[in-house]
């Protein structure tokens, strides 16, 4: 690798990483904004997602640029690739923490709703994941990427837990029914978060060791 392909390889990691500590707070706030039903931190997401945007553009052009100028092959071409769908997913994310902050607003019409508390802890693993996915992504772990396409059941199976909490609400208060729509809505943004993290992680692997891991299961059934 020449000093200059490896110049431009770290500045662009150092974006990426950049792009990814914003996202991961946006999803901090958006839920934030759930589960306290306030406007202000959605106010925050808003903020940030233009941010996250121009950001999105700004690496892309840098990795086109690289690959333009350097023509890398092998491990630094995958580089290069993962850190555009990386990209990718991390706006993606962006964008779900903006429908959960304001699935918030609709929800401050019903102050007394009671959700279910399984979200926020389904939150806090998703974060994890994407944290740690980005993680693996720098140290070139592919141990922790495995580990962090694990965790995505937890989520699925915390996200099935606050289904059944909404439906035995709305079974026992016909009342609820809209909330329990906006709330359904936010845990399944949450849950898609998780997913997201779990391509970031398996594109790690490809990274790493050159296997593509996505739809295998699907593939094998």
């Amino acid at each position: 690798m020449s000093k200059h392909l490896q110049r431009d390889l770290q500045a662009l990691e150092q974006l990426l990483l950049d792009q990814s500590s914003i996202v991961e707070q946006m999803v901090f706030r958006g839920c934030q904004a759930l589960r306290e039903l306030s406007t202000e931190p959605l106010e925050e997401v808003l903020r940030d997602e233009e941010v996250v945007n121009n950001r999105e553009v700004q690496i892309e052009e840098e990795c086109l640029k690289i690959l333009a100028l350097h023509q890398p092959v092998a491990v630094d071409l995958r580089r290069v690739a993962t850190v555009l769908k990386i990209n990718n997913d991390l706006e993606r994310i962006a964008d779900l923490a903006v429908n959960i902050g304001e699935r918030s607003r609709s929800l401050t019409m019903f102050p007394e709703f009671q959700a279910p508390e399984n979200i926020d802890r389904m939150a806090e693993v998703a974060i994890g994941m994407v944290r740690d996915a980005l993680d693996a992504f720098v140290r070139l772990d592919v141990e922790t990427a495995r580990e962090v396409c694990l965790r995505d059941d937890i989520v699925d199976i915390l996200n099935r837990q606050v289904i059944d909490a909404l439906h035995d609400l709305v079974h026992q208060n016909a009342s609820d029914v809209e909330p329990a729509i906006y709330f359904f809505s936010a845990s399944r943004h949450v849950e898609r978060i998780g997913d997201h993290a779990t391509n970031i992680a398996e594109d790690v692997i490809y990274l790493v060791d050159g296997e593509i891991t996505r739809h295998r299961n699907e593939a094998s059934v």
